[in-house]
């Protein structure tokens, strides 16, 4: 997962838009209570607000229009802070002002940048013209005479009912036999052929497969297959999506639910989440731009277009990075210190910390199953995925838990799940098709991607944690015993060395088996951390080949590029502060501001290489504790 998008604010009146049939199928969906916050003087004045969903996390978040239960600001309570996992330090030495991030979706947009290093953006609805047939390869259309086809159609419509028609291979090659067999099939649905060697000659026989049932299926002329697809044409068919408040999956989900395909037909960058207006590159197979560009006057807050033919699908990670354009309302800060806090962004970046949506909302954080996982106590993960936990929870999960708890059922747990395809239902299902003593098994029907997703949090625990030490150990510069990268390598600085490196080439280790720890008394800290969770750090591969961690390098800050700020003033909190592509392509005008509006905000434009948290570089500018458990704990009637 691309972890690039601040947490999950709270529904804004008017905003929720989406397909009806399947609206109730959303998962982890924002709370219908939703906190609210004014400015916390205790904390430098800081107010947020959010909802933070879990991108990847175990469907567990969030109500279903149901009342039982505690409040969303109630269920927070049981929340994670930054200081949970990790999450300590800041590199500037501004105040910090108080805003409002993410008040609506509509306030915080992202654009992908692709592997060229180009913005991705929505600028063109038209369908890209066919190449000339001209232009095209030899197809199945030229390989048969017209005295051939005339044959072939009488076989097709049972004028000679026992026959078969043999077509003799002239200049015979391989590539030739294909395209005889494929254009028989084509223009003769029903017809069946094999290649037969006659005294040296060879033929293609052309032959009834299925009898009286294929006179009953054949028209009475021969069309070209429906789904036929010029050989001229790419594969793929690449588009720009333009989605509003839903997260990747979930969009590709209603696509291929519309165009009646599997989803893993459909190939990305990487995911972008669900509050935010977001733009990015989505190839699909063997779609037409027509079939996809329909789909245009049908779903609401999607909007899709660019659309071109290429030969390959996308890969996740081939994505230079996103560009983001966040607008912070209510804002206490003055201009002065506005433009210390947006200069420092800009100099010396931001601590490259995991931001809080890798670790869950709920009272069980995904780091604890992780660590679970990894210690092979499959008894613990079933546990903490399953047992009842404080916090308001949508009302079929809470009685699911209910039901296990009282029963260690599987089967009866999982009758009070309207919604199966939640982490809680996957492992349910498994539990009962294989048994209670098969957990690593029943564990395996949940997506791989949502099964490492809790051993990466794990990981990411620790890196927040020993990066903190580090910061706070040596501060801002390199010094002996830090790691820098050398051609993909890591290689420990001597201390002559440190002294012609900067703190922004330094990395940090994730915990695994094929990575080294810096040679400071940080580096020790990894050994300690995980031994206290009852790990050793000299044996990171596990019996179960995709729990094995190995491990990687981060970099300890991030300098965004392309930063740019301004302040800008509004009347109306209701209103969009964002020009958006879809806007743009309609000839929407502009926002307008009020030079004297009673409300300021800061709208920030930045960019940042994949799996950098935008959370964590307002959280610099802003000074603020990201979590949800801070900003809901914050009182306030700001909008009243």
């Amino acid at each position: 997962m691309e972890e690039t998008e601040p947490m999950l604010a709270p529904a804004q009146g008017g905003e929720k838009r989406g397909c009806p049939e399947e609206e109730a199928e959303e998962e982890g969906d924002v709370p219908t209570k939703r906190p609210r916050v004014q400015k916390d003087q205790k904390n430098g004045g800081h107010s947020h607000r959010d909802a933070e969903g879990e991108p990847e996390g175990d469907g567990s978040a969030g109500e279903d229009g149901e009342e039982d239960g505690e409040t969303f600001a109630d269920m927070m309570k049981h929340g994670l802070t930054e200081l949970d996992v990790g999450i300590l330090k800041f590199v500037s030495d501004h105040e910090g002002f108080s805003g409002i991030l993410k008040e609506r979706y509509s306030d915080f947009v992202v654009h992908e940048i692709n592997k060229q290093g180009k913005t991705v953006r929505l600028d063109d609805l038209s369908i890209p013209p066919e190449v000339p047939e001209a232009q095209q390869p030899l197809e199945e259309s030229d390989v048969l005479t017209e005295e051939q086809k005339q044959q072939l159609g009488e076989l097709q419509l049972f004028k000679n009912k026992e026959g078969n028609v043999s077509i003799e291979v002239v200049d015979d090659t391989k590539e030739k036999r294909t395209l005889i067999h494929k254009a028989i099939k084509t223009q003769f649905p029903g017809l069946e052929t094999k290649t037969e060697e006659r005294e040296g000659r060879k033929f293609i026989v052309a032959y009834h497969a299925a009898g009286k049932k294929a006179l009953a299926e054949v028209k009475t002329t021969a069309a070209p297959r429906k789904h036929s697809w010029p050989k001229s044409r790419g594969s793929f068919c690449h588009f720009v999506m333009y989605k509003e408040n839903k997260d990747t999956m979930d969009a590709i989900n209603v696509l291929s639910k519309f165009l009646r395909l599997r989803p893993n037909l459909f190939s990305y960058m990487g995911t972008k989440d669900k509050r935010a207006i977001t733009v990015q590159e989505i190839a699909v197979l063997k779609i037409t731009a027509e079939r996809l560009a329909h789909l245009n006057k049908c779903l609401m807050n999607f909007k899709l277009g660019n659309f071109c033919y290429k030969n390959h699908p996308l890969k996740l990670g081939e994505l230079q990075g996103n560009n983001f354009t966040v607008v912070i309302r209510n804002i206490s800060g003055t201009q002065e210190q506005v433009q210390q806090a947006m200069t420092s962004l800009k100099a010396t970046g931001f601590i490259n910390y995991y931001g809080m949506q890798r670790f869950g909302t709920t009272a069980v954080p995904t780091h604890q199953v992780g660590r679970a996982i990894l210690k092979n106590d499959w008894n613990e993960v079933v546990d903490l995925i399953l047992k009842p936990r404080p916090g308001a929870e949508k009302g079929y999960l809470v009685r699911c838990r209910e039901e296990w708890a009282k029963t260690q059922d599987p089967e009866a747990a999982l009758k009070k799940l309207p919604v199966k395809r939640c982490v809680e239902g996957q492992l349910l299902r498994g539990l009962s098709m294989y048994g209670k003593k098969n957990v690593i098994t029943a564990f395996g029907l949940i997506p791989r991607n949502n099964r490492l997703m809790y051993i990466h949090s794990y990981q990411s625990v620790v890196w927040n944690t020993m990066v903190s030490r580090r910061i706070e150990a040596f501060g801002l510069k390199a010094v002996e015993g830090d790691l820098v990268l050398r051609g993909g390598t890591a290689h420990v600085l001597s201390a002559e060395e440190a002294e012609s490196h900067s703190i922004h080439d330094t990395v940090m280790p994730l915990p695994g088996f094929d990575v080294i720890y810096p040679s400071h008394h940080v580096g020790k800290g990894y050994r300690e951390m995980l031994s206290a969770d009852g790990l050793d750090i000299d044996h990171m591969r596990h019996k179960v080949k995709d729990y094995s961690l190995a491990g990687a390098y981060r970099r300890i800050l991030i300098r965004p590029s392309d930063v740019s700020w301004e302040v800008i003033q509004y009347d109306d909190p209701r209103i969009p502060l964002v020009h958006t592509d879809v806007e743009k392509l309609e000839d929407k005008p502009a926002p307008v501001f009020n030079k004297e509006g009673k409300y300021r905000a800061l709208r920030m434009e930045f960019s940042l290489p994949p799996s950098t948290y935008a959370t964590m570089a307002i959280r610099e500018v802003l000074k603020m504790d990201t979590s949800i458990k801070n900003q809901t704990q914050l009182n306030t009637t700001w909008l009243n």
